[in-house]
């Protein structure tokens, strides 16, 4: 049983990066949940097509009474269960978030795999879970940053949630998204994170129109567009992920992400061993 809270900045694409690594998951055969903790804007049932739930985790909360698996939703798509969060404006209002950990903690055990999705920067919503989880992924966009500010970028919002949590003791990663391949200075910014802020990349995302033409097609891209360059690298953060957090066997982890990188945009294979 492993659980991942998903941090990072507003449209860094925290939900999108949740619902494509759970759908990437669930069909590699783990029993797989995904919790929308984004109690004031929750936008995970959308990327899977669920449109309005009746019952979902504001009722939950609101409802003590009601079993959690009531609110549950299965994807058959992807064979992804889903708790996602309501869109009526009244039920978000008055909300005791400190439910969620309860809620969490009853569900969790019937999954190998539950990964949390956060609200916008300093997770308040989703705190009370940090001590249900064992992992971190904060998405990062660097693209929103001018490239000499970057590594300030980096220290100002990367170290802050690394600090937040490594005081619950979670094992941080990072996932960088929406990359584009003029981007210049991508090694180095790998580098001084896995190096200078001590916290692994576990992918390297590049920005593809596929992506928010699945979300608004109600399908994680790697279901819609399996071909295209965000799924191959959403695959590739998968199988790291995957040895990373859930012990598969893999080999040369983090020393191949540019050349992957690389290789994905420009439609080629990178040799085995291959390091950057």
């Amino acid at each position: 049983m492993v659980s991942i809270v998903v941090t990072g900045r507003g449209g860094a694409g925290k939900t999108t990066m949740t619902s494509n690594l759970g759908a990437y998951f669930s069909r590699r055969g783990y029993t797989t949940l995904l919790v929308d903790g984004d109690l004031y804007l929750p936008k995970l049932a959308f990327h899977f097509g669920i449109d309005n739930p009746a019952y979902n985790i504001h009722t939950l909360i609101k409802n003590p009474d009601m079993r959690v698996v009531d609110a549950i939703y299965h994807d058959p798509k992807t064979g992804t269960d889903i708790l996602p969060g309501s869109s009526n404006l009244y039920d978000v209002l008055d909300i005791d978030n400190r439910r969620m950990r309860e809620i969490v903690r009853e569900i969790q055990t019937k999954y190998q795999l539950t990964m949390i999705d956060s609200p916008v920067g300093i997770p308040f919503d989703t705190i009370s879970t940090f001590r249900l989880a064992q992992y971190q992924l904060i998405i990062v966009e660097v693209e929103r940053s001018p490239v000499h500010s970057v590594h300030r970028m980096i220290e100002n919002e990367v170290v802050k949630l690394k600090r937040l949590g490594e005081a619950y003791n979670l094992h941080v990663g990072v996932v960088l998204n929406k990359v584009r391949e003029s981007l210049p200075k991508l090694r180095d910014i790998i580098e001084f994170l896995e190096y200078s802020v001590d916290v692994p990349v576990v992918g390297v995302i590049p920005f593809d129109y596929r992506v928010p033409e699945a979300a608004n097609n109600g399908t994680p891209v790697v279901a819609y567009a399996p071909s295209a360059k965000a799924s191959r690298a959403i695959r590739e953060a998968g199988e790291i992920l995957g040895e990373w957090a859930l012990g598969e066997k893999r080999e040369g982890i983090f020393g191949k992400l540019y050349s992957t990188f690389l290789s994905i945009l420009h439609g080629h294979r990178v040799p085995a061993g291959k390091k950057f």
